[in-house]
């Protein structure tokens, strides 16, 4: 699975006209599973993802997570991540997981960052979706299961 992390002052998620999802301080998630990919690569994601301390302290150094800084997560659908831009100038998706594995194991993510505490709102799979962000850094981390 992969994940684009952006650390935020607030961000929300629109689709037509209508507000999904949105969070003050916290991460903006774009989750895409990849072919193959099984909950146990949601779960090692969504463990890395409330873990990473990305956040500032007293002294402000990075050594909070999201759960420790009290923010919260936006987690949007992406399958875009899994473009492959090696040939030619227009990418192919085929490494992305079928539509639904991937609705499946992106709910899964959502849930599973509940689980681990965090407040969780979300954009809707496979919409046509108008995010908003205001990065906070910036900060902006790739994950993958896969590395």
């Amino acid at each position: 699975m992969r994940a684009l992390l952006q650390r935020v002052s607030e961000a929300s998620v629109t689709v037509d006209g209508a507000v999904l999802g949105e969070i003050g301080p916290g991460l903006l998630v774009l989750v895409c599973a990849m072919q193959g990919d099984t909950e146990a690569e949601a779960d090692r994601l969504a463990a890395r993802i409330a873990k990473l301390r990305i956040f500032p302290d007293e002294a402000g150094k990075m050594n909070l997570s999201v759960r420790d800084a009290g923010g919260a997560a936006l987690v949007v659908s992406q399958f875009t991540l899994a473009a492959d831009t090696a040939r030619g100038n227009r990418p192919g998706f085929s490494r992305a997981a079928p539509p639904a594995e991937g609705e499946r194991l992106y709910e899964y993510v959502a849930g599973r960052l509940q689980e681990a505490g965090l407040p969780v709102a979300m954009g809707r799979f496979g919409a046509d979706m108008k995010v908003r962000l205001l990065n906070d850094g910036p900060v902006t981390i790739w994950m993958d299961t896969a590395e």
